[in-house]
């Protein structure tokens, strides 16, 4: 996906749900970020591997991405509008993930976190090179 400055709103919308479902398991299970984000953002979008890792550390950016997102964005690999809005949904996702979660019994949680695992695994490995 090439990288403009206007964004449509089906993108917008892709990107918050995006952040909403990174943020949903991330409260539910402990996983989100590169985990949810950048399959999300290569098989949805059709962003590169290498945009979707700069775009999912720009979103954690502080305080534990800071030099990763610095590398990214030196090879302009960092979309800090496409960043913010995962942020956004990230944020009321991670809200109702952990409130979710809170409501299961932990084996219930586990199988869940085993399952999103395999599935995503599995996508990533069939899907063709980009």
């Amino acid at each position: 996906m090439e990288f403009k400055k206007d964004i449509s709103m089906e993108t917008v919308i892709y990107l918050i749900l995006i952040g909403i479902a990174a943020g949903f398991l991330g409260g539910m299970v402990g996983i989100g970020g590169g985990v949810i984000i950048v399959p999300a953002l290569v098989l949805l979008l059709g962003i590169t591997q290498h945009h979707a890792q700069g775009i999912s550390l720009a979103m954690m950016l502080f305080p534990v991405g800071i030099l990763g997102v610095i590398n990214y964005y030196k090879k302009g690999y960092v979309d800090f509008k496409f960043a913010g809005l995962i942020a956004v949904g990230f944020l009321l996702g991670s809200y109702l993930g952990s409130k979710f979660s809170l409501s299961l019994p932990q084996e219930t949680v586990k199988k869940i976190f085993a399952i999103v695992m395999i599935v995503l695994a599995v996508r990533m490995l069939l899907t063709g090179n980009k």
